[in-house]
């Protein structure tokens, strides 16, 4: 595992496919220098995935930062996904399997939930949208 304190924070804009993919295998190689399982570090890579298909799709464009994590002995990785989008109307809504206002499956935000162990979201009509998940080595 390489030391925290020589692990830099990785911060990427989100506005095309492309920067999907980069975002998304950026989280993977993060993970694994962190420690995480090949399987894990397969889950994170998905969750960015879905994030930051959610910030192309309907706010155009954002940014999704990762960045390695301490709590006591124990060690993770978060990431931020954020947007200047138009915000989520309905919240809770979202959270559901099955909602999804652009005829899509709706398993973004629900599925990033269940494959992260922390799910945190800060939206508002016309201020955009913040997702913040972490993710521990068990």
């Amino acid at each position: 595992m390489k030391p925290l304190e020589v692990m830099e924070d990785s911060a990427m804009a989100v506005a095309s496919d492309s920067d999907i993919v980069l975002a998304r295998n950026q989280g993977r190689v993060v993970a694994l220098r962190l420690g995480f399982r090949p399987t894990d570090a397969t889950l994170i890579a998905t969750a960015i995935s879905e994030l930051a298909r959610n910030i192309l799709l309907y706010a155009g464009s954002g940014e999704i930062a990762i960045r390695p994590l301490e709590r006591g002995k124990q060690v993770g990785l978060a990431v931020v996904a954020r947007d200047s989008g138009p915000g989520i109307a309905d919240p809770a809504r979202a959270m559901e399997d099955g909602y999804s206002t652009s005829g899509r499956l709706g398993l973004g935000l629900p599925g990033v939930r269940r494959l992260m162990d922390e799910f945190e979201i800060h939206t508002a009509a016309g201020q955009g949208t913040t997702v913040t998940v972490k993710k521990w080595i068990p």
